[in-house]
């Protein structure tokens, strides 16, 4: 059997994206900058697909601008947020010690030009803590950003009421949503966030497109200079093949995201019940504030490596965390910050599901990780070491 299982990472296109974005390979290949027909029907193309993401984020059309991916969109907002905090004396940020690299690395950038930013402890759940978000509260704060989902361990934060309290202090807030939309409720009104960042290939559309919501209110400065694209603040011609399968796939998820959740989170459970039961294993996140299809677990006394390889011998594609980070032979930053030490982050296996994968693929993962984890472990000097100060769980 082959099961794809690391859908955090990216996911197949859907039917809906490719018959969306095919026809715009062929008759739609205008430049809607251009006066002329062909460019008129590839703008009212382009138009229709931005008043359609708008509106699955209870947006208005004009606070969406179409980016090349997740982590361009989390730049633009985070420096321009910066931007704006420095022209009213403001410098100081507030953020978390487990986002993506995308936000992180932003934000050490800014470090570097002066700004001052703190990163607040999610303790061993991965959770925010309001009331330590607001301790950290300044009066030259000038932007909070904190991810919506967490790409490793699924965590969700409590996004509505750190945009409250951002709101009532007068500070700007972002979230990173890029394992969010499309897979979770978003409503950018409801929820108080003022930028928010997405990716299209997070939920079935084709990679390189992305997006970036800000809220009409907020004077954005040009990311990227040269034409009049994007309001004249994003040069270059939009890819309107990609932006149009966006739309399409996320108009589909929006519309089935009720039953989507409620199919994928039963197998993310039966998961999480099933590889609790091997001996020292760990399941990471909060158990009841998670992501419908991301589970993380550690499992004592083998390597993570050499666990995917396995499991890739058996069909099954998994990851042991982010895939920006995957060639780096250190452990996760995400576990670490839980507190996990790093022997046992060293043994972390993230399974991420979507509405494609089924309960039988479950059952396979179920069959075939506990056997590949024995496995390692009777080769693992660093297992055997364990054994000498404890019983051993799989003696008969």
């Amino acid at each position: 059997m082959f099961v794809y299982a690391d859908n955090a990472a990216t996911t197949a296109m859907s039917r809906a994206a490719a018959d969306a974005m095919l026809p715009a390979m062929g008759e739609l290949y205008g430049n809607p900058s251009s006066l002329h027909q062909k460019g008129r029907e590839a703008n009212y193309a382009l138009m229709g697909a931005r008043e359609a993401v708008a509106k699955c984020l209870h947006a208005e059309p004009r606070e969406i601008y179409f980016t090349g991916c997740g982590t361009e969109a989390d730049n633009w907002a985070i420096t321009e947020a910066a931007r704006l905090g420095a022209l009213a004396g403001k410098k100081h940020i507030i953020s978390d010690a487990i986002e993506h690299h995308a936000v992180l690395h932003t934000l050490k950038k800014l470090e570097k030009q002066g700004f001052s930013v703190t990163y607040l402890p999610v303790h061993e759940n991965g959770l925010v803590r309001l009331e330590e978000l607001e301790a950290a509260l300044r009066p030259d704060t000038c932007l909070v950003t904190v991810m919506f989902a967490n790409n490793e361990i699924g965590t969700l934060q409590p996004i509505r009421e750190i945009g409250a309290l951002c709101r009532e202090r007068g500070v700007l807030f972002h979230t990173d949503a890029v394992q969010a939309v499309g897979h979770v409720p978003v409503d950018v009104e409801a929820d108080n966030i003022d930028m928010l960042s997405l990716s299209g290939h997070k939920f079935h559309a084709p990679k390189g497109v992305g997006a970036l919501y800000c809220k009409k209110s907020i004077r954005l400065e040009n990311f990227i200079e040269g034409g009049a694209q994007e309001r004249g603040k994003r040069g270059g011609t939009e890819a309107i093949p990609a932006i149009l399968a966006m739309a399409a796939a996320l108009q589909e998820s929006c519309a089935h995201m009720e039953e989507n959740m409620a199919h994928i989170s039963a197998m993310r459970d039966k998961l999480i019940a099933g590889l609790s039961r091997i001996p020292n294993a760990r399941c990471n996140g909060d158990p009841d504030h998670r992501a419908p299809g991301i589970v993380s677990f550690c499992f004592e006394g083998i390597e993570g490596e050499s666990l995917l390889l396995r499991l890739d011998l058996a069909g099954i594609c998994a990851s042991s965390g982010s895939a920006c980070t995957s060639g780096s032979l250190d452990p996760s930053h995400v576990l670490l910050a839980l507190g996990l030490p790093h022997e046992i982050a060293h043994g972390s296996l993230r399974l991420s599901l979507s509405e494609y994968n089924t309960m039988e693929e479950v059952d396979y993962i179920l069959q075939q990780v506990p056997e590949v984890v024995r496995t390692l472990r009777q080769m693992s000097p660093v297992w055997l070491h364990m054994l000498e100060k404890m019983e051993d769980p799989y003696k008969e």
